[in-house]
């Protein structure tokens, strides 16, 4: 009895399985955690920019209090600021603000009831400052006193220093919840690669015993548990795009809020999460492999 053998269609049967029953609890948990990094970097660039977009605000304006003194009115003392102080190297306009916006303004705070006609309500005048060299706080502190009004100048600097901390504990705390992913996934995959390894612990001492370096056998599960975790980051990017995406249509131009404005651009910050998730998988595995075959040796 003759035995045929085809050659051609002969391929050698991988010293690791293709696929393992496990890999799609990996690739859920990975791709769960690759989509927290994700929707946190695209949380980050929308307070990142709305951040930027409050101090350009405040940075080109003032505003300034006028109290009225002697026989002088408000209305005349507000209107009396804003001529004065229009005329200041670095001012390019200066309005004072009638009654009833100053009102409104005051309203939230002290409530309708408390608004009697005789409360003195002191008038703000609005100053819009040149982009280059505006007016400083000092130059117009200085022609308000010349011109003998009691005024005091708001330049925003206490604003303005507020929304950059709180942009910079954003940006922090974004780097910090990433680094936490990152960690929780090495974890995730040194675990799975350990797993694995005490799965087809015969095959690795098979290989161990008849002479392959350890660094082949190490090989075989980084790229192994690179690809599967390649594949996840792929999923958890696609629906942290997604998430971003539909925040942008349904707010609109402003994004998902005007406090947080999502743009198109942000998308894109998820592109390289399939390529780290590899590679903070590759080191993972690469480390838990090299442990378990020390212990061998």
């Amino acid at each position: 009895m003759s035995v045929l053998f085809d050659v051609g269609r002969w391929k050698p049967a991988p010293l690791l399985p293709r696929r393992d029953p496990r890999d799609g609890s990996l690739i859920f948990v990975v791709a769960v955690l690759c989509f927290l990094a994700c929707v946190t970097a695209i949380g980050a660039l929308a307070a990142n920019r709305a951040a930027h977009g409050w101090t350009s605000q405040l940075t080109g304006s003032a505003t300034v209090v006028v109290r009225a003194s002697g026989a002088e009115t408000p209305e005349a003392a507000a209107a009396r600021a804003a001529e004065t102080l229009a005329g200041v190297p670095g001012v390019v306009e200066a309005r004072a603000l009638e009654k009833a916006k100053a009102e409104a303004l005051l309203e939230p705070w002290l409530g309708r009831e408390a608004l009697i006609d005789d409360l003195p309500i002191p008038r703000l005048v609005t100053l819009e400052l040149r982009e280059e060299n505006p007016a400083s706080a000092a130059a117009l502190d200085k022609a308000l006193k010349a011109a003998g009004l009691d005024a005091t100048v708001d330049d925003h600097s206490l604003w303005i220093a507020d929304i950059e901390r709180s942009a910079g504990i954003a940006r922090w705390s974004a780097l910090g919840v990433f680094l936490l992913i990152a960690s929780a996934a090495g974890a995730v995959i040194a675990f799975a690669t350990r797993a694995a390894m005490a799965a087809h612990r015969e095959t690795v001492e098979v290989l161990h015993l008849s002479g392959a370096q350890a660094k082949f056998v190490v090989r075989l599960f980084q790229t192994r548990f690179a690809k599967v975790a390649a594949l996840a980051g792929l999923f958890g990017a696609a629906g942290a795009a997604i998430i971003g995406a539909l925040a942008r249509l349904v707010g609109g131009g402003h994004g998902l809020t005007p406090v947080l404005p999502v743009a198109w651009t942000d998308l894109l910050a998820v592109s390289p999460a399939p390529i780290l998730a590899a590679l903070i998988a590759a080191v993972a595995a690469r480390l838990a492999a090299r442990g378990l075959i020390g212990e061998l040796a």
